[in-house]
């Protein structure tokens, strides 16, 4: 794995997300704890909401638009719904959120 780093963990509030720019296209950044950050598209498949605009909670995010929920560990939908979004590997090292490059190349390949 190759790492990138995407900046200080303390930039993204807790309970909240942050968008970040990469080869990929925009990732959001969800952070659900003190030093846990999960890395997903940004973009719901059901209507296209943004995610980084949706409620965390637990390990997940609710949809904005439509209140679809997503396994940020998985990018499963939960509950009745189906669907995916895409997740990505990412580590926390010294304080910074890096996130598995080759991971982005795979994305952009598909």
């Amino acid at each position: 794995m190759s790492w990138i780093d995407l900046g200080p963990l303390d930039a993204v509030p807790e309970r909240g997300a942050r968008i970040v720019k990469t080869r990929a296209g925009c990732i959001a950044l969800f952070r659900t704890g003190p030093d846990e950050v999960f890395a997903a598209s940004n973009t719901c498949p059901h209507k296209g909401g943004p995610l980084s605009e949706g409620i965390v909670h637990g390990r997940q995010v609710t949809c904005p638009l439509h209140n679809w929920v997503f396994d940020l560990e998985t990018g499963e939908a939960q509950g009745a719904d189906r669907g995916r979004i895409a997740t990505y590997p990412l580590r926390i090292v010294q304080g910074r959120i890096l996130i598995d490059g080759n991971s982005l190349a795979v994305d952009r390949a598909a």
